[in-house]
């Protein structure tokens, strides 16, 4: 654009009254535009990294007080009325236990010590069972309707107990230092290993107990070390047969690939083949490390099996003696009308079959320790009257022992497993669910969460530097173009008053030429009159 032409793009703002005159020029604005386009610019850069920065302060620290959140529930028997697997009161705390949470943090590598915030920060609460809500709900309407059932609806909603099934769990991982996508990844993790905890509490472990485990035989003499494996085998073999019982649809391990029954038949066979037959050679050979601690040893047995013989004696006769005294049910049975024949007989009842079940018992009681005493007396007597065994029948059940504990051992771990993979995927395949997992998606911590809420405030402070960049512009264009104008104002007024100067300058010389011709006037009118 011509220098020239620039003046038609002004716009002129005139003042009737005061004739101020205020010239924008659309060059000079853009003049003004180029010229602090580079401060725009960064301006605008830094503004917005400082907007996103704190967007993303504000948005980590209120998203670290937004808790995350769970759902598991629990639907083994029993859970309705407050009751774990085994019996005992139930306890949905468990979750947070401090050997899981232990177990979580070292298997994601984070440090211990944040175990107790970890544990601190998790909540749990239980969902009320919508039937409870009904019938508290129905009593209340009931209580406040004023009825004359009111005292006894009062009374209802008090007795009226509920057991939650589905609980929430909530973590709030602040203090912990986590950002939102590590916590919730502990978490579910944290979720997760509960349900081994669980397994371990309730399956296999809890119900078995530490009555069952490989032993150290060497510590024993053979012939205790004998007892000790046969024990444990009854216990275990107790217990395989229980879980045999309640398994209806004959359970194959996928682990192991044995029923219960198979372990139960396998225990059978260890206990009739080696056990029985170990346990002769022992006794007709004499085997043994020390023959007076084993004398010792077996005169201890005697004592305790005589104790325990006095007392199933004494149950046995309490029991009889009930037994005989006990008057059974009589019922009468008329004829079938013809005649007023009757016919009266006795039925034992629910409580009368208990003493006959207990006296059953304690004769099975007295006959078991009175065959053991027999045993052990004869024990004895072999061993103070017989050699000693040589040392390659020692060696021989040595060797028959070792076999002997891997078998049981081996045994154990069988069980255990078929045991352990039961519990999971038949007994308490629906024990414990996790039902809705915490996500850290909900905390807005990422960074296209960041850039989502940080994209108002920055889109705002842009249009508001675009303004101020255009404003500034403005006004330093009017400034300039204004001075401008001034600048040539006064040129042009100084160019006026000169020309005025002249003007002065040639009246004052036609003034005085004037003057000049009116003294030389008056002097020749002199001499012409002095001729005369």
């Amino acid at each position: 654009m011509n220098k020239k032409d620039e003046r038609y793009l002004n716009i002129t703002l005139k003042n009737e009254e005061q004739q101020d005159e205020v010239v924008i020029s659309l060059a000079g604005i853009f003049k003004m535009l180029k010229k602090y386009f580079l401060i725009w610019i960064v301006t605008a850069v830094v503004i917005a990294g400082l907007v996103f920065g704190g967007s993303a302060i504000s948005t980590r620290r209120s998203s670290n007080s937004i808790p995350l959140t769970a759902l598991v529930s629990f639907t083994f028997d029993g859970i309705e009325e407050g009751k774990a697997p085994d019996g005992t009161e139930f306890d949905e705390y468990t979750i947070k236990n401090p050997v899981v949470i232990e177990r979580s943090l070292t298997e994601l590598g984070h440090s211990l010590s944040m175990l107790e915030s970890v544990r601190q920060g998790i909540t749990i609460d239980g969902i009320r069972p919508a039937d409870a809500i009904d019938r508290i709900t129905a009593y209340q309407s009931i209580y406040e309707s004023g009825s004359s059932n009111a005292l006894s609806a009062a009374q209802k909603m008090l007795e009226t107990k509920y057991t939650p099934t589905q609980y929430k769990v909530n973590f709030n991982y602040s203090a912990t230092g986590l950002s939102g996508s590590e916590a919730a990844n502990l978490f579910n993790t944290i979720l997760e290993n509960y349900r081994g905890y669980f397994f371990e509490t309730y399956g296999y472990n809890e119900a078995l107990g530490s009555a069952v485990k490989a032993i150290s035989y060497q510590d024993y003499d053979y012939a205790e070390a004998v007892e000790v494996f046969s024990t444990n085998l009854k216990t275990l073999k107790s217990y395989v047969d229980k879980l045999a019982k309640d398994d209806t649809a004959r359970f194959r391990s996928n682990v192991t690939g044995y029923t219960f029954a198979d372990l139960s038949e396998t225990i059978n066979t260890i206990q009739q083949m080696d056990i029985d037959l170990l346990s002769s050679y022992i006794t007709v050979n004499n085997v043994t490390k020390d023959k007076e601690t084993l004398i010792n040893y077996y005169q201890y047995r005697i004592d305790a099996l005589t104790r325990s013989m006095t007392v199933s004696q004494a149950t046995l006769a309490t029991v009889t003696e009930s037994i005989n005294t006990y008057e059974k049910d009589s019922i009468i049975i008329f004829g079938n009308g013809t005649d007023d024949t009757k016919t009266q007989s006795t039925v034992a009842s629910d409580e009368y079959n208990k003493l006959i079940n207990q006296k059953i018992e304690a004769q099975k009681e007295v006959s078991n320790a009175q065959q053991q005493i027999t045993f052990y007396t004869n024990r004895i007597t072999a061993l103070q009257t017989a050699t000693s065994a040589t040392t390659a029948k020692i060696e021989k059940v040595e060797a028959d022992l070792e076999k002997l504990s891997t078998k049981v051992d081996t045994i154990i771990e069988d069980v255990n497993k078929t045991a352990d993979d039961y519990y999971e995927n038949v007994a308490f395949t629906n024990g414990y669910n996790i039902l809705v997992s915490a996500s850290a998606s909900s905390v807005h911590t990422s960074l296209s969460g960041i850039m989502n809420s940080a994209m108002m405030p920055i889109i705002i402070a842009e249009v508001l530097i675009l303004v101020l960049y255009i404003g500034v512009a403005t006004v330093m264009a009017i400034i300039a173009e204004n001075k401008k104008k001034n600048y040539a104002l006064a040129g042009r007024k100084e160019s006026d008053d000169d020309d005025d100067d002249d003007d002065d300058d040639d009246e004052d010389e036609e003034k005085n030429e004037e003057v000049k011709k009116a003294e030389k006037k008056p002097v020749s009118n002199k001499k012409s009159s002095n001729k005369k």
